[in-house]
């Protein structure tokens, strides 16, 4: 027998492995559209890893792949099923069980990731226990077709082919079954119908956006995001999918009386539009994780007050269907002056799926993880000293005020401009105390005043501009803001754990 041939009959039990792990994640994600739809094996997989990655590794993520993290993560769990299957495969030739107890072992994985998510049926542990079965029948299967010796090249030649074609067709129906998984997502379907379809109410109050707070330069940042282009950071690799039909808020805790609000309860509330820029705590000195636009939305602050918080509570937990939680201080949600808002509406339509349909929290000032929770369900009114939420279990800061921040647009990094009059434009924030001016430094000359657009409030980032006159070279461009308080921002470099990064943002032009 040829060393290539030799090579190939080794190469098979892998071959068989990778086959058969592709047919059991396939009948594990099917087996999950028809009887669990939130136990898909693969999501449950990765959120478990997402809850037990160390902070240092998601902010790898983030910095690495920003909002495809999660598409990442999805990845590099089905590169592991490969290499797992690789493995059960080469340990089954050898030795009769041990790839089958390997399946199994990532079976009783599976299923222990899926009970463990918030909101777990009794069913959960089934679609992961299916697959691993499924994966260990194909194993079985596949190996008995590994061609055995043969006198003549010529058989040896058929029987590899036949293999391969059982190998092929192993794997073709786990990715088929895959994908009539998605295809079976009727909640998903069902719930995009009726956001479709919904008419949200009109606002008893509206906001309003000056034409001069955009400057309309290209390549800037708009004042306002639109709504496919604002970036999404959470911890839910599967979409919720909540019907408002089933959608409940409770309120309790450190409180006079519960509240309980259903979706038709928070519609029959008279609606107001605010204008608030978000920022994850995960953006880097310059960074896109940042966008802002018109909610439409009822205050907490009312809802609080129907509920009368004691004297002693301090902190808002709030709890997202996920079982995703946030900590908010309690002032931040009865301020008067603060639009904390139960969002339904995002720039005229209501809130888009991914963003936290039907209903999420929108605080101004506070960095997401602990006040934007998405697809709320509960609000716990407590004490920081009592109860913690997700992040805060991780290290971060408990109560997260956004930091003072500016970022140059244009010109894009690396550009070659033409000497002259050269626009340096960008946006600057510092949502809820306010941006009064902004500063331009070339090389390491004086810091000189940019022109600000309108301001939509002090909740809201501002454009700016810089009209410089440049001479040809290589050219460094910083910028710096002002708060509304007299708050320059630090030129000290702080990375984004555990309460957001500070630095100075700049870039670099050739002017020819």
């Amino acid at each position: 027998m040829s060393a290539d041939r030799a090579r190939n009959r080794r190469l098979r039990p892998a071959v068989a492995g990778v086959a058969a792990a592709t047919f059991g994640a396939g009948a594990g994600e099917l087996a999950a559209a028809i009887i669990a739809p939130t136990a898909s094996p693969f999501t449950s997989i990765g959120g478990l890893l997402i809850d037990l990655a160390p902070p240092w590794a998601k902010d790898a993520a983030i910095a690495l792949f920003g909002t495809g993290d999660k598409v990442a993560l999805l990845v590099g769990v089905a590169v592991v099923l490969v290499a797992v299957g690789a493995l059960a495969g080469i340990l089954e030739a050898r030795r009769r069980r041990w790839g089958r107890g390997l399946f199994a072992l990532l079976g009783v994985f599976g299923s222990v990731a899926a009970a463990t998510r918030a909101n777990a049926s009794l069913l959960a542990i089934l679609p992961a226990a299916i697959g691993a079965l499924a994966a260990m029948a194909a194993l079985s299967m596949l190996l008995a077709r590994v061609p055995a010796e043969a006198d003549r090249a010529s058989v040896a030649d058929v029987d590899r082919r036949r293999f391969l074609a059982w190998a092929g067709g192993t794997a073709a129906v786990g990715v088929l079954a895959a994908i009539a998984s998605t295809a079976l997502s009727a909640g998903s379907r069902a719930v995009m119908t009726v956001r479709e379809a919904l008419r949200l109410p009109e606002p008893a109050t509206t906001a309003s956006v000056p034409a001069s707070a955009e400057l309309g330069i290209d390549g800037l940042a708009p004042v306002i995001t639109p709504n496919r282009e604002f970036y999404r950071i959470d911890t839910a690799l599967s979409v919720p999918q909540v019907d408002p039909a089933d959608w409940r808020l409770r309120i309790h805790g450190m409180l006079d009386r519960e509240v309980e609000l259903t979706w038709d309860d928070l519609l029959a509330l008279p609606m107001g539009e605010s204008v608030t820029t978000l920022a994850c705590v995960s953006n880097e000195v310059g960074g896109s994780l940042i966008g802002t636009a018109v909610w439409l939305g009822y205050p907490i602050r009312e809802l609080l007050a129907r509920a009368a918080p004691t004297a002693d509570a301090d902190m808002v937990l709030s709890r997202s269907i996920d079982g995703f939680t946030a900590s908010t201080p309690l002032e931040a949600l009865t301020d008067p002056g603060r639009e904390a808002v139960l969002a339904v509406g995002m720039n005229g339509d209501p809130l888009p799926v991914e963003h936290g349909f039907p209903v999420r929290m929108v605080v101004p000032g506070l960095y997401g993880y602990v006040s934007a929770t998405k697809w709320v369900t509960e609000l716990l009114v407590t004490r920081f000293d009592r109860d913690r939420a997700y992040w805060s279990d991780r290290g971060w800061s408990e109560r997260g005020p956004i930091k003072l921040s500016s970022r140059i647009d244009v010109p894009r990094a690396g550009a070659s401009v033409e000497a002259g009059t050269v626009v340096v434009a960008g946006v600057a924030w510092q949502q809820h105390t306010g941006v009064e001016a902004v500063e331009v430094q070339v090389d390491d000359g004086a810091w000189e005043p940019a022109t600000l657009a309108t301001a939509i409030s002090a909740d809201t980032w501002v454009q700016w501009r810089f009209d410089w006159d440049a001479a040809p070279g290589r050219h460094t461009v910083r910028v710096r803001a002002i708060s509304a308080d007299g708050e320059v921002q630090t030129a000290d470099r702080a990375p984004v754990a555990p309460d957001g990064a500070t630095g100075l943002h700049e870039r670099s032009f050739d002017v020819r």
